[in-house]
């Protein structure tokens, strides 16, 4: 059985993760406590969740965990047009296909665990 760190969907939700460390790098400084603490606690949920999930017992336990993941994953999304809103973001357009990607893979993958014996 493979660990978590062997999941696609984990490898590129920490990439996801260092994509927004370095995209609030160059917000205002007075958002450090707020939107930008905020977005880093989002993307670090959602690898976080993948791998607590991938650690249970059962593969509903594991499903569970990915909704969780999936709910940090719009969270990040919704956070994210906020910041472009208030033009703390330039490029929306390539962190935006990133997590649509992840987001169709978590999907799958919830979809995939939910019909396996």
């Amino acid at each position: 059985m493979a660990e978590f760190r062997d999941l696609i969907i984990w490898q590129d939700s920490i990439k996801l993760v260092k994509d927004v460390y370095n995209l609030v790098q160059n917000f205002p400084k007075e958002e450090i406590f707020g939107i930008s603490s905020q977005m880093k606690r989002s993307a670090v949920s959602i690898p976080s969740n993948i791998a607590e999930g991938k650690g249970r017992q059962t593969k509903k336990e594991f499903v569970n965990y990915l909704h969780i993941s999936l709910g940090s994953l719009y969270e990040l999304k919704t956070q994210l047009i906020i910041a472009k809103e208030l033009d703390f973001i330039k490029d929306f357009d390539g962190i935006e296909k990133n997590i649509n990607r992840l987001e169709k893979m978590i999907n799958s993958l919830i979809k995939r665990n939910k019909n396996a014996k």
